[in-house]
């Protein structure tokens, strides 16, 4: 357990150096970038200078990962070999866990205390079970007449492009980066220019543990200009992207313009949280409805931030909410291990999550309360609760990305499937009930990638992370996840 004061990790990060270049083919490098200022948003201080990258240094990195695979340094080691690697990787992860804490923390302004009990022990988790799927991924032999002999294999698919956001740095990046490793394919990361900081420290640490130069690279950089020469580069076989949906779509038409490269996808959502009449532990409930949008400052794709609660419970429920998470979340010095709210991002996303809460206020919804500007410096503001949502209104339908729980009013599970299903995203959804049939009905109704029941953003690597219509296509996480970094051949022996 960690036990930093507030005064350690103040210290820690006055004393910290920044790598703020790029990493490809086995080093830092900076080339001739241009340069940003990166921002704390805890305090709208710079914070250091980062290389802006744009096709030159995307067409470095993408040859050196091509060189990496086509010279099998990595994708023809051993698969045990590169479990080891990967292994390692891990526990470098856990042995510099203050060090990513600090990095994400001061460029995003996530809570050390959530870096330390979420994200770095979620990326470390990530790398392990990827590293044990290594040797686990097996072709087949099938029957055939007498005269023949055929069999299929997966082989990596080669060059893998990775773009990540800035809400979960890290743990984003372990989900699409171990994947595409473990299945002995070559990287290139282009990693959110608000949070590129822990990236370039991972792919550092990636060749500390034993992997070859060449591999891992990280372009940092805009996504105009760095994130879409990846997306069009031809020698790219498959761009794992996790973003806005108005993005998104973009990346599949990036695909067709270039090699029909494969697109695995996780956009937007606007995930409802179903409470029924017959829960059966509302004090439970409740709390699980205030963590699920204002966790990470509601800065979650799969954030609930619908809750669809049954009419028979509704005035308790509010009442409930309002008691406990009025004061549940208290924005904080993110480097303070008492603090479990930090600022929203940037400045621009601060000033739009202000726009959707007057929007609210403007359609009609009841702000109970939050919604407002702390005093002080920083990117910072109260987590806001409104009532009497219809899902028409804006708030209800748009993807804030921020603190905003929008609560509406639903008679029974046909009206909260009714309400639930009807948005353009299909990220996650949740059901609470005690009873079976109800709970079974909802998974089949909902029309979502991934359900919970009687949870709220429950999972571990085995289960996979995936969305329905605009909240993407494929997936991460799981089995399946790394069979998607692969590619199937069938070979067929004529003996006869």
């Amino acid at each position: 357990m960690n036990t930093l004061t507030h005064s350690d990790w103040q210290q820690r990060a006055a004393a910290l150096q920044f790598r703020s270049g790029h990493f490809i083919d086995g080093a830092h490098t900076a080339l001739d970038s241009r340069r940003y200022v990166l921002l704390n948003p805890a305090t709208d201080q710079p914070l250091c200078e980062v290389a802006a990258g744009d096709s030159t240094e995307v067409d470095l990195a993408v040859a050196a990962g091509l060189r990496a695979h086509r010279d099998g340094r990595w994708r023809r080691m051993a698969p045990r070999d590169r479990l080891g690697v990967l292994n390692r990787l891990a526990d470098l992860v856990d042995l510099h866990a203050e060090r990513f804490a600090l990095l994400d923390s001061l460029a995003m302004g996530k809570p050390v205390r959530e870096m330390l009990g979420v994200d770095i022990p979620q990326a470390s988790l990530t790398f392990r079970y990827f590293a044990e799927l290594s040797d686990k991924v097996e072709g087949s032999v099938t029957a055939t007449a007498v005269e023949a002999f055929h069999y299929t294999l997966r082989e990596p698919l080669g060059v893998v492009g990775c773009i990540v956001p800035w809400n979960y740095p890290l743990m984003m990046t372990a989900w699409k980066v171990a994947p595409a490793l473990a299945a002995g394919n070559s990287v290139v990361l282009k990693p959110a220019e608000q949070s590129p900081l822990s990236a370039l420290l991972l792919a550092e640490l990636f060749v500390e543990a034993g992997g070859p130069p060449g591999v891992f690279n990280v372009v940092n950089g805009f996504g105009a200009v760095a994130g879409a020469p990846l997306a069009l580069h031809h020698d790219v076989a498959k761009i794992s992207f996790t973003g806005s949906t108005v993005t998104g779509k973009q990346m599949l038409v990036y695909s067709g313009q270039s090699n029909m490269k494969r697109v695995s996808l996780e956009c937007g959502g606007k995930s409802p949280q179903v409470f029924l009449a017959d829960l059966e532990d509302l004090d439970v409930a409740v709390t699980y409805a205030i963590n699920g949008i204002f966790g990470n400052a509601g800065q979650v794709c799969s954030a609930g931030s619908r809750l669809l609660v049954d009419k028979r419970i509704i005035g308790e429920f509010t009442a409930k909410f309002i008691e406990k998470g009025r004061h549940a979340y208290t924005p904080g010095d993110p480097l303070d291990p008492a603090t479990n709210l930090g600022p929203v991002v940037n400045a621009r996303q601060h000033a739009r999550v202000l726009s959707y809460i007057g929007k609210g206020q403007a359609e009609g919804a009841k702000l109970e309360f939050g919604g407002d500007v702390p005093t002080g410096p920083g990117c910072f503001l109260n987590p806001a609760l409104f009532t009497g949502v219809n899902n028409q209104m804006t708030i209800a339908r748009e993807e804030i990305f921020g603190p905003v729980a929008a609560l509406i009013e639903v008679d029974g599970l046909a009206d909260a499937l009714r309400i639930a299903n009807d948005s353009p995203y299909g990220l996650a959804a949740s059901v609470w009930t005690q009873d079976l049939r109800s709970a079974h009905a909802a998974i089949r109704g909902f029309e979502a990638g991934t359900i919970c029941v009687n949870c709220f953003d429950h999972g571990d690597p085995t289960s996979p992370f995936l969305g329905y219509k605009q909240s993407g296509q494929g997936g991460d996480k799981c089995l399946e996840g790394l069979l998607s970094y692969t590619q199937t051949k069938s070979a067929w022996i004529h003996l006869g």
